[in-house]
């Protein structure tokens, strides 16, 4: 039994998800009997994230002790940021003009996904401008902002929280006693919800599979084939080289990473595995100061997966409609993604959301998105999973630039999880 561990069980899970929703297709008692267990896994997943990523960031920087020491390391964060999902986009638009996925494919053969909430949604942002997101980032209520998960405004609120703990010197310590405390209890909560994983999993992709089916898959083979041999040589290349850059053991990350990553993949979310992600990190030699700012803002400006997906789908659909764009305007595409992935951080659906707003700036036809909604949640398995491991890396990255990187506990848990496994 011990060597049936939870990778074993969650890939379990993804198949026999798969398999039941192929027989099962266009069958409505799968989604009735099916979508609760993975809701409930879902629901589970973002009760135990808040708690967690408050307490972190507030232990995380009281512990770096001032807002100067904040500041510098907020700088590199977003620089670094910035220079990695530019690069992701700028390779998704060269894989699409290389290898044209949607040149060649007859409409007709194609199948229309229901596209309206987020069409509903990007209308909502547009008509409240891009740059209100800044505005939003401040919340007037911290209660209704954990309540509603509005991630970006709970780090505005845990970062100076952090601050004020810090400010206040001894006085302070029950405060920080108090969340310490309360971060290790989530993490064994966490650990018991990671048992209920495969069943959540099970439940995801039957319901998927069985709604658009497999047949679903065949027309969009190429773009399918094109984004995750995009994510692929993304992740080789272009993170190991930066790993390299950093001297990281990044194979080493990877295969210390590899039950988040299966979980992720499985669930087409990373939200799944963002409690475990930042325990793991502070073992493989991050301090928790670090681990505790990086990761949860690398959730909201660091989705390199999701960058590069949208760049090649918005060139998909052009191709699709045989629509030639000049380099000039993919140029300014890549400027328009730089913009509008930050610009809707943390918004429901937020790769679709984006790319329509994408869209629209660019003159590119919106009704062309509800073309590739039927493989969307099997392009978000891969997207999702680029993005953990580009966290995950920053995170590292982070911690080697400003020089804290434990080589001792690293050794250690190297050593420890290679017993175990």
């Amino acid at each position: 039994m011990k060597k049936f561990g939870l990778p074993l069980q969650i890939l379990t899970g993804l198949l026999s998800g798969i398999i039941v929703g192929a027989i099962f297709y266009k069958n409505p008692g799968v989604e009735t009997y099916l979508k609760p267990l993975g809701d409930i896994f879902l629901h589970l997943i973002k009760m135990v994230v808040v708690p967690i990523v408050i307490s972190s960031i507030i232990i995380g920087v009281a512990g770096l002790g001032d807002a100067k020491k904040l500041g510098k390391l907020g700088f590199k964060t977003i620089l670094y940021f910035e220079i990695v999902t530019t690069i992701a986009i700028v390779l998704g638009i060269i894989f699409a003009n290389v290898f044209h996925p949607g040149t060649g494919i007859n409409l007709n053969e194609l199948t229309k996904g229901d596209i309206s909430s987020y069409v509903e949604t990007e209308k909502q942002i547009e008509n409240g401008g891009h740059l209100d997101f800044i505005i939003n980032i401040v919340p007037t209520n911290i209660f209704d902002a954990m309540a509603s998960g509005q991630l970006l405004s709970i780090i505005f609120f845990s970062v100076l929280f952090g601050l004020g703990v810090a400010a206040i010197g001894e006085k302070g310590e029950p405060v920080l006693n108090f969340f310490t405390s309360v971060s290790h209890a989530m993490f064994y909560v966490v650990g018991l919800v990671m048992k209920v994983a495969p069943f959540g999993v099970f439940g995801l992709i039957g319901v998927t599979v069985s709604k658009f089916g497999l047949s679903s898959l065949i027309p969009l083979g190429k773009l399918i084939l094109v984004t995750y041999g995009a994510m692929f040589f993304f992740v080789i290349v272009c993170l190991g080289l930066i790993a390299k850059l950093f001297k990281v053991d990044f194979l080493k990350m990877i295969k210390l990473l590899k039950d988040e990553l299966i979980l992720t993949f499985s669930t087409a979310t990373s939200e799944t595995v963002l409690p475990k992600l930042m325990e793991k990190m502070e073992k493989f030699g991050c301090p928790k100061s670090i681990v505790s700012f990086v990761v949860p803002i690398g959730y909201s400006f660091n989705l390199d997966g999701s960058t590069l997906y949208q760049a090649i789908a918005a060139i998909f659909i052009a191709q699709l409609y045989g629509i030639d764009m000049s380099l000039t305007e993919q140029i300014t595409l890549v400027l328009i993604l730089a913009v509008t992935s930050k610009g809707i951080a943390g918004v429901a659906g937020a790769s679709f959301v984006v790319l329509l707003a994408t869209l629209g700036a660019a003159g590119l036809p919106l009704e062309g998105l509800a073309f590739i909604a039927g493989v969307d949640f099997l392009l978000n398995m891969g997207r999702a999973t680029v993005n953990v491991v580009g966290n995950a890396l920053a995170a590292v990255v982070m911690t080697k630039w400003e020089k804290q990187f434990d080589y001792k506990k690293n050794k250690h848990f190297a050593l420890t999880n290679k017993e175990v496994s």
